[in-house]
């Protein structure tokens, strides 16, 4: 044994349970680290500070960021979790501030959420999924590091993380660990989804190397699992895992409500749609993580779109959806032509749009409502096309007839959970692609009797029963 490798084997058998952390080679593939001491929790009732108001965990200093490895952990902190901000979660939770990439190949810092149950893993092993939120704002604030704890500030404006908290809690009760990275970043950037999938792929390397976490390193059976605004970073990470994070054991992803193609969405919200505005706050965010769009639009956008913007600017997701209904995107532009059609966006669309990186080599379950009023159908149809020319994909698609975007999330929840589990129980998916047509996904062998069981175990959690 070299010094050098003495030195990291003694490091990592320094860390203390709870106490320090160290990334340590075969766990996430990166250099060691020096131990991070982990923060306690805040006491009850004293209220966590938002993002913009906690610059030393979530802006750490660039030099050490730059410093660090993908994924390597520079900070961690025991939190206090709860339902609705006031109903404590009783599981084991700690925030870890890590370093990633963004797509220009620059380091950054993020923050991702890891939360662990009481309870054993049904199958000897426990698995890890990384859950992304809808987050699908332009602030900060409104990342769900900050808006999951005990004591944040209730924002009427930002509901959705606290519905998918309830699937969160679902795979903790089915006794897997769960992250929840900030996936868009230290610039909020709604919709950059590769940006969001690296930052996925580093929190999963995070959370494996975070000792108190008690998972087997780059063992652990890994999924992934996002709709609408999650799916995006959930997909792009599928795509880029086998590239970017080739150590890490996915086992599969599952993506609904699938913003597959930009353009397409673009063209099928614009002036058309009651979720226009969430497209807009898109477009606004994507302009967050490429300087090339937000150059477009300072030079483009008229002054209502200027407008818009600083209204959409610092809001999280329900006024983005909420707001503008039917807005005529491509209208605020007075750029000749169809602005989406500008050679200078071109490598922005292409990236930001699916299939364009190869087929995910790790199964994928992927579900979209027919009658979705955001992500249009066509386009998720195209994307199942192009990865199942691939004789090595592994990929199923169901298409639930009587839904749309809402109905679609709660309809196929349970079903999802479900084939996730199986995964992260060591079952393999299905070989070759696979698609079908249901009438609802809550319809599926045994997906009433989980959905209910979730919900029952959620409300029991809330009132204090360790999960």
């Amino acid at each position: 044994m070299t010094a050098g490798t003495r030195a990291i084997a003694q490091a990592c058998a320094a860390v203390a349970a709870g106490l320090t952390v160290a990334v340590c080679p075969g766990l996430t593939g990166t250099a060691a680290a020096d131990p991070v001491p982990v923060q306690p929790a805040l006491p009850f009732p004293v209220p966590p500070a938002p993002p913009y108001l906690d610059p030393g965990f979530y802006q750490p200093d660039p030099a050490r960021v730059a410093a660090a490895q993908p994924g390597e952990i520079l900070a961690a902190r025991q939190v206090n979790l709860a339902n609705v901000w006031l109903l404590p979660l009783n599981a084991n939770a700690w925030q870890l501030s890590y370093r990633s990439t963004n797509t220009r190949g620059e380091p950054i810092a993020a923050v991702a959420t890891l939360v662990v149950p009481h309870r054993a893993a049904p199958s000897g092993q426990r698995g890890l999924v990384s859950f992304q939120m809808a987050e699908d704002s332009l602030s900060v604030n409104c990342a769900p590091s900050y808006t999951l704890q005990m004591g944040s500030l209730p924002n009427p404006l930002n509901p959705v993380m606290e519905a998918e908290f309830v699937e969160v809690q679902a795979m903790l009760q089915l006794g897997h660990a769960v992250v929840i990275p900030d996936h868009e970043g230290p610039n909020a950037a709604y919709a950059a989804g590769p940006l969001g999938g690296r930052i996925t792929l580093d929190g999963i390397r995070a959370a494996e190397a975070f000792d108190p976490a008690g998972l087997p390193g780059t063992d652990t059976r890994v999924t992934m699992w996002g709709y609408s605004g999650g799916a995006i970073p959930t997909a792009h990470a599928a795509e880029l895992q086998p590239s970017y994070a080739p150590e890490i054991n996915l086992v599969g992803s599952a993506a609904g409500g699938l913003l597959a193609d930009i353009r397409a969405s673009l063209n099928y919200n614009n002036a058309t749609s009651t979720f226009g505005g969430a497209v807009l706050g898109g477009l606004f965010g994507v302009a967050h993580e490429y300087p090339q769009l937000n150059q477009f639009i300072d030079e483009h956008m008229n002054p209502l779109g200027k407008g818009l913007r600083l209204i959409h600017e610092n809001q999280c997701v329900a006024l983005q959806f909420a707001a503008f209904p039917f807005v005529n995107i491509k209208g605020l532009f007075d750029y000749p032509g169809d602005p989406m059609q500008a050679p200078e966006l071109q490598p922005v669309l292409d990236d930001i749009s699916l299939g364009h990186r190869g087929t995910p080599t790790s199964p994928l379950y992927i579900y979209e409502g027919t009658f979705d009023e955001v992500m249009p159908l066509n386009a998720v149809n195209n994307t199942y096309d192009i990865y199942c020319r691939d004789p090595n994909a592994r990929v199923q698609y169901t298409r639930d007839l009587l839904s749309e975007h809402g109905i679609a999330a709660v309809s196929n929840t349970a079903s999802a959970a479900l084939w996730l589990n199986d995964r992260l129980n060591g079952i393999p998916a299905p070989s070759g692609c696979h698609n079908r047509d249901v009438y609802s996904g809550i319809l599926d062998p045994g997906a009433i009797g989980a959905f209910v069981n979730a919900i029952g175990q959620t409300l029991a959690s809330a009132l204090g029963m360790p999960v």
